[in-house]
């Protein structure tokens, strides 16, 4: 066995990098419990492992005392005089018990944990060369699906796509190439874990980066985004040198660049947004196909605004369900109200009236409209 173990510890550090002092660390650590477990043991024991002849001993360590209360644990001054004159109360001693049999239960041990090495090592080598990839997109193969996941082989690791990091209505078949964001590198008890989306906004960003250069190499920047994946998304640009249409960089000559990354994520609308450093002109901008007449503030918070569009371009600015100004007001960090010129005219009005009331300054020309509506309504 003393052979044999040599030569696995030697090609477990020549063909997979584990040090032979960790492995026997790790061993002689292992040994320890399995004394203990199989021999009944609860004394005080090292396991000391021989690096050039493979030879493995056990040894009792007892503390010398005056009077021993624990034969186990302790032995006497006296006894301990007997073996070396220079022992004094306080200090240790060895005295080997290595049973006959040991190197059976050794062996058994020593195959269990370099093979808990490999793996670890195995794990490591995996885990070291994904967590690279963390924040990245990767291009992966569809295997299989259960209730919970879809597994996307990335190579050397088995990606999960959970439902959430799933585009709605998007199909994933078995051996579908697919790009995916690895958003989280775990290395858990069970070895690396890797999670990947196709909803992550980020996702987004990294596609604009591979499609337009100029985000890639600094001159446009994207502010923020606001996705509802597989349905619509709005990105915020802006350029950081002057005379460069951050918009029209990211849409490209006929807009071969954004259509690029709305056929890679299956016909997802894209907004492509200016961002401008006057929220008001931002927020405008992020209503984007909508025309927006005017922005105001709320005095009391001024991050949340009522935007004045036209009558006719109300449902535009909504959006269906609402989604256009959801995604502006997650794009701008906004709270953001939709009111038409008309609604806000009669909001002007009613509150002009309710001021003159208060102040008993009625103007006759309203209290007189106001009694031909009253009229007419009868």
């Amino acid at each position: 066995m003393s052979k044999e173990l040599l030569t696995a510890l030697d090609v477990l550090e020549k063909e997979k990098g584990v040090k032979q002092e960790i492995v026997i660390e790790a061993l002689e650590n292992a040994l320890v419990s399995a004394y203990k477990r199989n021999y009944g043991q609860a004394q005080n024991v090292e396991v000391e492992f021989d690096s050039k002849k493979g030879d493995i001993h056990v040894y009792a360590v007892k503390d010398v005392v005056n009077e021993v209360f624990d034969s186990r644990l302790e032995v006497s001054l006296d006894d301990a005089l007997q073996l070396n004159k220079a022992y004094e109360i306080g200090d240790q001693i060895r005295f080997e018990v290595t049973p006959k049999d040991f190197g059976r239960i050794a062996a058994q041990t020593a195959k269990q944990v370099i093979m808990q090495r490999v793996r670890e090592e195995e794990h490591n080598v995996i885990y070291n060369e994904y967590i690279k990839y963390e924040n990245e997109i990767v291009t992966g193969e569809v295997e299989r699906r259960d209730n919970k996941y879809i597994y996307v082989n990335l190579g050397k690791v088995e990606a999960v796509l959970s439902h959430k990091d799933q585009i709605d209505g998007e199909e994933y078949k078995s051996h579908d190439k697919i790009k995916v964001y690895i958003y989280k590198v775990e290395n858990g008890s069970k070895g690396p874990q890797v999670f990947v989306s196709r909803s992550h906004p980020d996702l987004l960003r990294r596609l604009f980066e591979q499609e337009v250069p100029e985000i890639y190499n600094g001159e446009v920047e994207i502010v923020s985004i606001a996705r509802e994946a597989g349905d619509r998304a709005k990105v915020a640009v802006r350029s950081t040198i002057d005379n460069l249409d951050p918009v029209g960089t990211c849409v490209g000559q006929r807009g071969e660049r954004v259509q690029q990354i709305v056929n890679e994520l299956k016909g997802e609308n894209m907004d492509i947004v200016k961002w401008d450093e006057d929220p008001a002109k931002y927020i405008a901008n992020a209503l984007n196909p909508a025309d927006v007449i005017e922005v105001r503030f709320d005095d009391e918070n001024d991050h949340n605004c009522v935007v004045i569009v036209p009558d006719d371009q109300l449902s535009l600015a909504i959006g269906k369900r609402g989604q256009n100004v959801r995604l502006a007001a997650r794009l701008t960090g906004y709270k953001i109200d939709i009111k038409s010129e008309s609604d806000m005219q009669e909001e002007n009005i009613q509150e002009d009236i309710s001021l003159a009331e208060e102040d008993g300054n009625m103007p006759e020309d309203i209290s007189i409209d106001t009694e031909i509506d009253e009229n007419t309504e009868e």
